[in-house]
This record gives C-alpha cells, structure tokens and sequence, in this order.
C-alpha cells in the first residue's frame, strides 16, 4: 500500500490524466506518496529520503526559493519540488542549483525550448528517432531507446531530436517510481556515418550534456550502446570530455555482441530486433503517449520566461549560446578524427 501524507497544495498547473499505452500518467494536483513499501525503503537508502520529513524537506526547499529567487516564475507544489530534491539526494543547496540550472537551460538555449510541445516534433516520433520501451528492466527503470541512425542531416535540424528527448525524459520523470529508480538508455547506432557523427559539434554536445548531468532532474542509470561502427570512437570523443567520470563508467559499448547487453538489459523486456522476446519494436505507443500529453506541456513550456527579473548566480552552469574559439578549434580537430575514423 503506498504512503499516504498531508501537503501544502501551492497548485500544480496540470490536472491528472489518465495514463495511456501502459505509460504512467502525471501526478494529481495535490501531493500523495505513490511510493510502494519496497520503494519507500529503497528511496530511504539511496536517496536519504525520509517519509517522516519529506515535506518538511519540500518546504525547506520552496522556502529557499521564495526567500532566495524571489522573482522565479517556477512551479512551487510538492510533486514538482521531490525530483529536484530526490535527483540531488535531498541536499537542498544542490537541489536549488539544479532547480535554476532547469530553467537556466531554457534561457541559454531558446532554439530547443521555446514552444516545445510534442506536436512540434511528431516528424521526429513518425522517423522512428527515440521511444520508450513498454515495460521497465527488473529494477523498475524505463528504457530510453534511440536510434540516431534514423536522423540524416538533410531531414530536420538536430536540435529537432534534442526537443524529443527533451519532451521524453519530461514525461518519464512524472511518476514516482522513476524518481527513484531512474532510467536507462539503450541507443542503437546502426546506420550512423560521418554526416550524422560529425554534425552536432563538440559544442552542441556540451550543452545536451551539461542539461542531461546537471539541468535535469533525473538518474541517468546506464548508457548502453549497440551496434557501433568504427567511427563511435570520434563520436565518443566529442562527448566524453564533458562526462562526469560517474557519468562515463556508466557508458558500456556492446558491439553487436547481444549476450553482453542481455547481460544489463534481459531478454524479458528487450524487443525481438535486439534479441529480446516482448515483442516487436513499436515505435506508436510512446508517440502516442507524448502527443496525447500536448496540453500539458502546453502549460509547462509556452509559458513566458520564468527567468525573466532573475538575477542567477555568475557560476551558473549555462554561458549562453557562443562557442568559444577553442570550442571551434577542438571540433575541427575532432573532425579530422571522424574522418580518419571512417
């Protein structure tokens, strides 16, 4: 049975909608643990969340905000505050820096943010880029699968995908569960060649980086990369500088050697195309789950800048949008090396 508490209800900007394709739906307006027994204990240990305090932990945090950023236009409810405060194990400084770095992200970085709505990238979905596989791994984590040899230059913009992601790990992040377990990525890079590994740039690739590890509030628990051509090594190159060394142990390259992923992702919940017996591969449920949610994410994005009036501390985490020249010198330089790679 899960936990039941009282709550402060500030007001959450998205009423409950009823989940669809399996995929967990988006808290209710007024905060109720959701947690099972199992989940409790496991948030406890990880997390240093404790049921007894944690709302006294979310208004420590909104009192933090109120009293430090007063002019912040951000959501101030319960279930929106606990990702911020789980992603950073309940330290209420880190999880206020990971608050503005959120917001901060879209300041820094309009061209992925402004009028972001899953409308907006069903081209995306339709290509077949990124889902979300139907059922989590033993451990209750949501696989992310991406497929970035489905994207060619000449399709869309690249920041295209970043907006699905994007819209994705937003969506994932809703139900409880997922704040504590986290999730996994499985990106398969059959069909990448020079054109797709050479096209976002090394800073580009900071930024996505930099908002996946400290602008978003969720555990990135594995990374896990299959079928990669000999050119992986300069795409790797490009994102590994930016990797926390956490972040980077997390990485395993499995070739096209199946048995070593079942080895971290089991067969149980793997589609057939990667050896797995759930199934084909369906793309249409996730599309269908994101494009179902557009009001929601009508009301969390196209909303006027919650920045605007903030004075954000100078060692923020995002610099705006020009790269420096050695950014432009080590992409040439890396280039070199996805040629030499291919």
């Amino acid at each position: 049975m899960a936990e039941d508490n009282d709550s402060i209800d500030l007001g959450s900007p998205m009423d409950p909608v009823v989940p669809v394709s399996g995929f967990p739906g988006p808290p209710p307006p007024i905060y109720t643990c959701t947690l099972t027994p199992e989940l409790v204990a496991k948030a406890r240990e990880e997390l240093q969340e404790k049921p007894e305090w944690r709302l006294r932990d979310v208004q420590a945090l909104r009192d933090m905000i109120l009293k430090e950023q007063p002019n912040l236009r951000t959501r101030l409810d319960d279930a929106f505050l606990l990702r911020f405060l789980r992603a950073r194990k309940f330290d209420y400084d880190r999880a206020l820096q990971l608050l503005l770095n959120y917001h901060g992200g879209r300041k820094a970085w309009p061209e992925v943010f402004q009028d972001l709505k899953p409308s907006t990238v069903k081209h995306v979905l339709d290509l077949g880029f990124l889902s979300v596989l139907p059922h989590p791994d033993p451990s209750g984590r949501y696989i992310l699968c991406l497929r970035p040899g489905k994207w060619k230059p000449n399709d869309y913009p690249f920041v295209d995908n970043i907006r699905a992601i994007y819209l994705t790990l937003e969506k994932l992040i809703q139900p409880e569960e997922t704040q504590v377990n986290g999730i996994v990525i499985l990106a398969d890079y059959t069909g990448v060649g020079l054109s797709q590994a050479s096209n976002p740039g090394p800073f580009l690739a900071k930024k996505v980086v930099s908002i996946l590890q400290d602008g978003f509030p969720i555990r990135i628990k594995a990374v896990n990369i299959i079928n990669e051509p000999r050119i992986f090594k300069g795409i790797f190159a490009i994102i590994k500088p930016f990797l926390k060394e956490k972040m980077a142990e997390r990485y395993v390259l499995h070739g096209s050697d199946l048995r070593s992923l079942h080895r971290n992702i089991p067969r149980s919940v793997l589609p057939e195309e990667y050896g797995g017996v759930a199934g084909q591969l369906d793309m249409s449920s996730w599309s269908k789950t994101l494009l179902d949610s557009e009001e929601e994410f009508l009301v969390e994005f196209c909303q006027p800048d919650p920045l605007e009036g903030v004075v954000l501390p100078e060692s923020m985490l995002f610099e705006g949008d020009q790269a420096s020249g050695q950014d432009d010198d080590s992409f040439r330089g890396l280039r070199s090396q996805l040629y030499y790679c291919y």
